[in-house]
Formats: C-alpha cells, structure tokens, sequence
C-alpha cells in the first residue's frame, strides 16, 4: 500500500507566532485524521524551528517550500540541504509552480536540487503541472510527461522510495478553478505510466503522487476516491487548522 498523504503549503503567509499557533492547532487536530495519512506542513524558511518545536510528539512532519542547488557557499539569502536537516525538516517541496514561472526554475536545477536533498537524507515533493496554455493546446500530457522524465530519468528505482510527485494544473492554482476529478485522475495515471515504463510496475504502484490544485473540503473527497490521487499539496486551505483536517479526513 502505498503512503496516503496531504501536505500543507503555507507559502509566504504568516508570522512566526501565527505560524506556531496554526501548526500547534493541526498538531493537535490529528488525531481525528486516519492513522494511514501522512500530515505534512510546509511554513516559511523563517518558521523551521519554532514550528519543529510546536509539532514534537504529534504525527505531522515537517518540510520546506524550497532548497538551494548548493550545499554552502556564497548564496546569499539561499537555504542549504543541511540547514534545512539542522531544523528537523524531512521533506522539502521542489520544482512547485511558482518557483518555475516566478524565479526561472529549470527541470535541469531541479535534478541538482533533488540529489542534495536525497543526499542529505530529506524526503522529496516534486511537483510537476501545466499552465492554462498548455491545457487549452492539449499539451497536458506532453507537459508533464516531460517534467517528470527530464527529473526522474537522473534517478534510481531506489531513489523513488524517498520521491512524491505532486500535480499541479496551474491554471486552477488560487484561480478558484479546480480540475474536475476525472481531469486529475487521468493526469495521474499518466504519471504512473510514465514512472512504470522507467522504473517498472512495483515502484509505480508504490509511489505517492499528489493533487495540488485548489484542493478544499468540499472536493477532497471526490479527488480522493480516484484511484491514482493519494492526497494533496494543500495551499490556501492549509491556513486554516480546521480546513486542512477535514480534507485529510476525507479519504
């Protein structure tokens, strides 16, 4: 069985004490989550510690938005693997939307990105998507196809146990649009196919691959009950304690 999980990106949204307080209010949710689901918060850089300290003895792990293609040096404002290890993080998201059309992150940085992580014993969240265009030029398949063979092609069977990919349709990403569930579903089969063909069918059926696009309570359920959807990359959702917790108490 593979891992079912949802995982919550705060992205650039509070403050420290506002960010404690919403990891203390999940941490203390979980419980009512099945025991199955993974909970994963993913705050600002700025929160690592103080929100590791909030989270202690609960089943929430925490990760980081990002990670720096270098291991240290002079990368000023950048984060390192090892930093993010030092803050008790096990898994850090990479290649999310924003960072490729905001910041110019390419397939090839990522595969850098991937191996620092993987190398200093983090767990990854790689999400792969398309944008409106692409969608509307029937290009969806071919988009994704390519961001995850360009990443994974560098990678081991081995390394995949450490792997979740996380789709996200651009176009429904804080739009208020959602990807119907058949439109996620057949997006993530195609991800499995993709990783069967270059790895085989155990580790296709053993990875964990996620819907990251305006995923809600009143969805959750519906994306959830398809075959190939093991969770969520939760954005704007995973603000609220309350939110977050009901959708991962709908599978």
């Amino acid at each position: 069985m593979r891992k079912l999980i949802v995982a919550g990106n705060w992205k650039m949204n509070t403050t420290v004490p506002e960010g404690v307080a919403l990891a203390k209010a999940v941490a203390e949710k979980a419980a009512e989550v099945p025991a199955n689901v993974q909970l994963i918060v993913a705050p600002p850089h700025t929160h690592l510690v103080s929100v590791a300290e909030a989270l202690k003895g609960s089943k929430v792990a925490l990760s980081a938005q990002n990670c720096a293609d270098h291991d240290k040096g002079a990368y000023t404002g950048e984060i390192s693997v090892g930093m993010l290890v030092s803050a008790a993080c096990e898994y850090t998201i990479l290649g999310h939307s924003e960072r490729r059309q905001y910041y110019g992150e390419t397939d090839a940085k990522l595969v850098d990105k991937v191996r620092l992580a993987l190398d200093a014993g983090l767990k990854v969240i790689l999400c792969v998507g398309e944008n409106l265009d692409e969608r509307e030029a029937g290009k969806h398949f071919e988009v994704v196809t390519a961001q995850t063979v360009n990443v994974l092609s560098h990678f081991s069977a081995g390394d995949m146990a450490k792997i979740v990919i996380a789709y996200e349709p651009v176009w429904a990403i804080g739009t208020g649009k959602t990807a119907t569930a058949e439109q996620a579903e057949e997006i993530h089969a195609c991800i499995r196919k993709v990783l069967a063909d270059q790895f085989g069918a155990k580790v296709a059926d053993d990875t964990t691959i996620l819907y990251g696009g305006s995923c809600k309570p009143s969805n959750a359920k519906e994306l959830f009950a398809q075959p190939d959807i093991d969770g969520g990359l939760i954005g704007g959702a995973a603000l609220k304690a309350e939110d977050f917790i009901e959708i991962a108490k709908s599978f």
